[in-house]
């Protein structure tokens, strides 16, 4: 199967990670000013990649509105063109299918620059160094396109965070589904070093600053 660097390769390195960006926040960060409202239609689908892809799917797989997500790996059409065939540069990734009648777009957004990750690491999170680790939004129309940048723009101005967003705003071109024995890693190994000392507070930073919006998963 298709595999990027990733986490797993770290940990076995013996790589000590560390957790900035997982100490919780007094209040959360601000809503989006510019949102879609909530209202009854099809499911939706929404892509992120904010690092390793066990605490991204960890995280919005307990959000209420959540029906499923997917840990994988996505590209734009930048990312097909300016790499070699063979080696396309892959992000690691969470695909996101949600009810646009209980949760937002503009909440998933704030939920992912909030506690999924930090927006302002180049090409990295923590000690998961290198490219396909790198903070960005895949969008699969104009509407998203339009909130994420919005979203950005707002956080920037404000200087909520203490140095510039790096996010990428890009299409997507691909999305690849990773092999199941990194689907729910974080759920599934609540012991590993690496969920406990990356992921958990992450978790614990959801259920602190958005209790309305957190739920357990899989009765967990």
């Amino acid at each position: 199967m298709l595999r990027a660097f990733t986490c797993a390769v770290l940990l076995a390195a013996g790589i000590t990670m560390a957790h900035a960006q997982t100490e919780a926040r007094a209040t959360p960060i601000p809503a989006p000013e510019t949102d879609t409202p909530l209202a009854k239609g099809p499911h939706q689908t929404a892509v992120f990649g904010g690092g390793c892809y066990w605490g991204t799917q960890a995280v919005f797989e307990r959000l209420k509105g959540v029906e499923t997500t997917q840990a994988g790996f996505s590209v734009s059409p930048d990312d097909v063109t300016s790499a070699p065939k063979d080696k396309p540069n892959y992000a690691e990734s969470v695909r996101v299918v949600y009810n646009p009648a209980k949760i937002s777009y503009g909440q998933l957004l704030r939920i992912f620059f909030s506690v999924a990750h930090d927006p302002t690491q180049l090409n990295r999170q923590d000690s998961d160094v290198g490219p396909q680790y790198r903070s960005v939004i895949f969008y699969q129309n104009d509407e998203q396109q339009r909130l994420a940048r919005a979203y950005i723009m707002q956080l920037d101005t404000a200087h909520v965070f203490p140095a510039p967003i790096v996010t990428q705003v890009v299409p997507l071109k691909k999305f690849t589904a990773a092999e199941d024995a990194q689907q729910d890693f974080a759920l599934k190994n609540p012991d590993n070093p690496y969920i406990q000392q990356c992921d958990r507070p992450k978790l614990a930073a959801l259920k602190q600053q958005f209790p309305e919006l957190f739920q357990k998963y899989m009765g967990r």
